[in-house]
């Protein structure tokens, strides 16, 4: 079973590096709001079929109504500041800092759930720190872009923050309704802020909203069944892979290739993540039930 778990993280990953490809595409001639209506709305109409399928509408209902319209404000954040920031990042630089997620999820757990954090768990957060600022270099200018890097953190802040509603709602609600509701809120509220700018979509980037439809309903399914067959502690470190495919993308797609502070970078941030996994891990073995 936890074989299986890890399989479909793997998948889970790769295909969704593909989604972000499109979207790194697509956000070079639409604006972030329009993008990130494209990226929730094609999703939920690959899903809603899936959902008639299973006959699970009941499934839909939600009692927490205000921790899910919270969670789909940051997620509305989450996609506008991730498109603006990749439109000008690659995809490497992007998913280097955007793994700092369990970082910030271990620190902001401490005034949100009252966790204690253990001193190396502090010390990891510090190290994935300076792996970002081996990655950002502020002191060399030009190095990279600022104001997209501090949108892509800015991404991962409202990402570990979603995550952790959806730690609390999930014992509530279902998955289904979580997913389902998560879109539909990102759908509409993206929608109406991208009116204003709104510009038509090209015949040539209808296959762009396709892929993306396909990509996300894939990736979220196949993220969803990773966690129901194995622990997070177990299937957690393979979302470490997603850099991997970022490299062979920008290689492949974009011509590029990560300069030596980005990768040094990168293995310091995922070492510091693996580890706070790694420790939870632990914890969760030595603590009595």
């Amino acid at each position: 079973m936890r074989l299986r778990g890890i399989g479909y993280m793997l998948a889970g990953v790769f295909i969704f590096a593909i989604m972000d490809a499109l979207m790194k595409g697509l956000s070079m001639r639409y604006g972030a709001f329009q993008v990130s209506f494209i990226r929730s709305a094609s999703s939920l109409a690959f899903m809603l079929p899936i959902i008639a399928w299973r006959g699970a509408w009941r499934e839909l209902w939600v009692s927490e109504r205000a921790w899910v319209a919270m969670r789909g404000a940051l997620g509305i954040a989450m996609l506008a500041t991730f498109v603006y920031g990749v439109r000008s990042l690659t995809l490497s630089q992007t998913y280097s800092l955007y793994l700092t997620a369990p970082l910030l999820m271990t620190a902001l757990s401490v005034p949100i759930f009252k966790e204690q954090v253990r001193a190396g768990r502090w010390l990891a957060i510090l190290a994935g720190l300076g792996g970002v600022l081996l990655i950002l270099r502020p002191w060399e200018a030009g190095a990279i872009p600022l104001l997209p890097a501090a949108a892509i953190l800015g991404a991962t802040l409202c990402y570990s923050l979603s995550a952790l509603t959806v730690r609390s709602l999930s014992r509530t609600q279902t998955r289904i309704a979580l997913v389902f509701w998560y879109l539909l809120l990102i759908s509409v509220g993206a929608g109406v802020l991208a009116v204003p700018g709104w510009l038509a979509l090209r015949p040539t980037d209808w296959w762009l909203l396709g892929g993306i439809g396909i990509t996300g309903t894939l990736g979220q399914l196949w993220l969803t069944a990773a966690f129901s067959y194995a622990p997070p502690s177990v299937v957690g470190p393979f979302e470490f892979t997603a850099l991997l495919w970022a490299f062979g993308i920008d290689r492949l797609v974009w011509s590029t290739t990560p300069s030596a502070h980005l990768i040094l970078g990168a293995v310091i941030i995922i070492a510091a993540g693996i580890f706070i996994i790694e420790d939870e891990r632990r914890m969760a073995v030595d603590t009595p039930p």
